[in-house]
């Protein structure tokens, strides 16, 4: 078992997760996060520490194609194990549908 974010983190990408990560899994896309599947040691401690509730156990169904874009870009964007602010607008977009077809960008982040 693995953590995988999910949709909700575009565009909100809270860090707080990133702060307690004890293995430092986290990867930084322009406005997302993700989980390295191989790194992650299921832990836990991440998921109730998001404000979008965008990290789920990969048991959950549904997740596969999360998981397989979580594995993607983590392989090619910066880790990241510091906590940065939030986008100005993280708010507005918590609970948007739609976000992955929408507004969702491949291109990495800054990481530390």
């Amino acid at each position: 078992m693995t953590y995988v974010v999910t949709e909700n983190c575009i565009k909100c990408k809270y860090m707080d997760c990133v702060e307690v990560c004890p293995v430092d899994c986290f990867y930084e896309g322009e406005n997302m996060l993700v989980i390295h599947p191989d790194e992650c040691i299921d832990c836990g401690v991440c998921e109730p520490e998001c404000p979008a509730e965008a990290i789920k156990p990969d048991t959950e169904p549904g997740l596969d194609s999360w998981l397989q874009l979580n594995a993607k870009y983590a392989a090619n964007w910066p880790n990241i194990t510091q906590k940065k602010e939030p986008p100005a607008d993280a708010k507005a977009f918590d609970g948007v549908p739609g976000k992955l077809d929408a507004h969702f960008s491949p291109n990495p982040g800054e990481g530390d």
